[in-house]
């Protein structure tokens, strides 16, 4: 069975990158002993598209089963032909926004430590409503400048944030059409939030069964959930007034019953009536990068990024606190002060009232988990059933019929040779691994593959 093997120096300065730890860390143990095994699912990687920058999701439109819109972390969202050949009234490449530099501009500038370099802001997120056939609305996370005021703070007075985390609704024309394209002026913000930090932003989007719009949010970035727009004991356990950072909120875009009155809050989530905490869904994660509901069971499955040691997948209910920075995974977590945080004991139920994740692997194995999906399609049977995701150094994975972990190893000469920036899923429930080979989100090697019979 293959291990990630890095070297220290390159360890070292990819924690350094995702967390924006300035200081030395601290020597990494091996957590959790056990190495993850080698999956006898056998399945093969096809090309289905290329020339994207860093595409971090892709989804198809409700009604739409020949197009995958897949959204590029510049900013911008391209609906890609799924049957070329077939269909030729569809386009095979449509770029139907961009809300990046060389589109409307709403992003900020990216590259955290100057042009070219890493950064986890951008475009992250996009949502159809249920209803798009009928309406042509869709939804995006983006990450913009700060304009003013936001809906939601934890900004100690006069320290400026690093940027917004803007959530819009936008109008397509005619969605019915496959060369309609959305109106560059519909735009409507429903909510902004401030954000601390340039990292931990989470970002994904998607409506649930209950046509309510689910957004993950992450802690507000730097690292062990500390420093300037941090609450005391972390932003994941704070349900304070207007503290929305480290959470997954739940919203209905259709209502106006919000304290800005741009969407609405379902008066059936967990926290209604609590001063500023009415949005929130669940809470106690770090970076919940990429959550999807299960097509069949409905259940909201999400993964959340790990500090130094713990990379966990998690079942996410309503009211449910994940832990984080009281936890890591399963286990204990010292956020030590002005140096590097550390995992302590594992405590499986412990302290009383936070959730475990259904399954966790540590940094032995990899550096940063890509949330995916549920397989429920038809044409891989040795997946069916169980939920596919990646870790962003490139190696997949899936979780067995007894809930454990095990890797995917694709049928051919070459295996998966980028870094896992996130997953797709089309109207028949058929997979697609997003990414692109560097660490900065810049070039066009960014690509799009499916996961087929092999």
């Amino acid at each position: 069975m293959r291990k990630s093997r890095l070297t220290t120096i390159t360890y070292v300065a990819i924690v350094v990158l995702l967390s924006s730890v300035t200081t030395a860390l601290a020597v990494h143990e091996d957590v959790i002993v056990d190495e993850i095994p080698a999956s006898d699912a056998a399945f093969a990687l096809e090309t289905v598209a290329t020339g994207f920058t860093s595409p971090v999701w892709a989804i198809n439109a409700p009604g739409d089963n020949h197009r995958l819109f897949v959204v590029d972390q510049v900013g911008t969202i391209t609906a890609i032909k799924l049957d070329p050949g077939k269909n030729g009234t569809v386009p095979d490449r449509l770029t139907v926004l961009d809300v990046g530099a060389d589109g409307l501009g709403l992003l900020v500038p990216l590259g955290a430590f100057g042009p070219g370099s890493f950064d986890e802001r951008g475009l992250l997120g996009l949502a159809f409503h249920p209803d798009y056939r009928k309406n042509g609305l869709i939804y995006t996370y983006t990450s913009e400048p700060a304009s003013g005021p936001a809906d939601f703070s934890t900004m100690p007075a006069g320290v400026d944030p690093n940027h917004q985390t803007v959530i819009r609704q936008w109008h397509v024309p005619q969605p019915k059409r496959a060369d309609s394209l959305v109106d560059p002026g519909s735009s409507r913000v429903l909510l902004t939030i401030d954000q601390p930090q340039f990292n931990h932003n989470g970002g994904a989007i998607n409506f649930g069964p209950d046509a309510m719009l689910y957004i993950a949010v992450g802690d507000g970035g730097a690292a062990d959930d500390q420093g300037d727009g941090h609450a005391a004991g972390g932003n994941g356990q704070d349900l304070s007034d207007g503290n929305v950072l480290g959470k997954i909120l739940r919203i209905d875009p259709m209502g106006a019953n919000s304290a800005n009155g741009e969407y609405g809050i379902p008066a059936d989530n967990p926290f209604v009536g609590r001063q500023g905490a009415d949005e929130i869904y669940a809470y106690g994660f770090r970076n919940p990068y990429r959550f999807s509901f299960d097509s069949e069971t409905g259940r909201l499955i999400a993964a959340d990024v790990g500090q130094n040691d713990i990379e966990e997948i998690d079942v996410v209910v309503s009211g449910g606190n994940y832990g984080w920075p009281v936890k890591e995974g399963s286990f204990l977590f010292d956020m030590n002060g002005s140096g590097p945080g550390f995992t302590t004991d594992f405590s499986p139920g412990v302290p009383a009232g936070m959730i475990d994740p259904v399954a966790e692997y540590d940094h032995d194995e990899g550096i940063s988990v890509t949330g995916g999906f549920m397989y429920r399609g038809n044409k891989v049977k040795a997946l069916r059933d169980s939920y596919v995701f990646g870790d962003w150094l490139g190696r997949l994975f899936h979780l067995t019929s007894d809930g454990s972990i095990a890797e995917l190893n694709p049928v051919g000469p070459t295996g998966l040779e980028v870094r896992v920036t996130g997953f797709g899923q089309d109207r028949r429930g058929e997979l697609y691994v997003l990414g692109q080979p560097g660490f900065t989100p810049v070039g066009t090697a960014g690509v799009v593959v499916k996961i087929v019979d092999p």
